[in-house]
């Protein structure tokens, strides 16, 4: 979410992957499935799934279930059949909305994030509605403590890195997409474990919203998320400060 990746990907997410463990596993088993599908089951050749698995250790994913979804997405094992889907589509106050999906049932999948973004006041569009306002990039994320902004910006840029992005809490590195194995490795040989990382949908124009707004489009977020196939949220809404905060702590 635009200049609020702080409140919207950490403390909002964070908090709803711990209140419903079982289903964070279930998402996460399925991109490791995925990921060990399509680029096979080792690791160190395969970085979306060394990506998969260092989230899902991090998230405390059991070992086996890791195990057993790497079997599975390279054939080992009897099982489902997950396609990657992307839909989107426009939120409460024009807020663009794109939705990434591993599903086995492409039909049934369509049919409910449809329903649930007219739920939300909220219209699905046609692929390439909306992700001309976003540019797909890698993104790796480390505590503001790991250094100071000066010294981030140089081991990023080194890196290979685009842009860089600190605060009080936070730096927050940008690279090119076919970059960010190699920025990231960099970076890490560096600094350690980053907070997170990945490849991410970054709005290149952002909308403005009022509290009431916020409110809309988080419940969108949230119901979005509560669907089994649904694996990310990404929109390009801006608000204030005062208003996330103020919306945050509603809860």
């Amino acid at each position: 979410m635009a200049g609020h990746s702080k409140w919207a990907n950490i403390k909002h997410q964070k908090g709803r992957a711990d209140a419903q463990r079982s289903k964070a596993f279930s998402k996460l088993g399925k991109e490791i499935y995925v990921a060990a599908k399509l680029g096979g089951p080792d690791p160190d050749m395969n970085p979306r799934l060394r990506l998969a698995i260092l989230t899902a250790r991090k998230q405390s994913m059991p070992k086996d279930g890791i195990e057993k979804n790497i079997q599975k997405g390279s054939g080992n094992t009897e099982g489902e059949d997950y396609e990657e889907i992307r839909y989107e589509g426009y939120g409460p106050g024009g807020v663009a909305v794109i939705v990434e999906c591993l599903s086995d049932n492409r039909n049934r999948t369509a049919a409910e994030v449809r329903s649930l973004f007219v739920k939300c006041n909220g219209n699905l569009g046609e692929t390439g509605s909306v992700n001309f306002m976003f540019d797909r990039m890698g993104e790796v994320v480390f505590p503001a403590g790991k250094a100071d902004a000066d010294a981030m910006f140089e081991e990023a840029l080194e890196a290979g890195a685009s842009d860089v992005e600190s605060d009080d809490e936070f730096h927050t590195i940008y690279c090119e997409a076919d970059d960010f194995a190699g920025v990231r490795d960099a970076l890490e040989a560096k600094f350690g474990e980053p907070e997170r990382q990945g490849l991410i949908w970054k709005p290149n124009v952002s909308t403005e919203i009022d509290e009431d707004g916020a409110r809309s489009v988080l419940k969108l977020i949230d119901t979005l998320e509560d669907s089994e196939d649904v694996q990310t949220v990404t929109t390009n809404f801006e608000a204030s400060d005062e208003i996330m905060e103020k919306v945050m702590a509603e809860g």
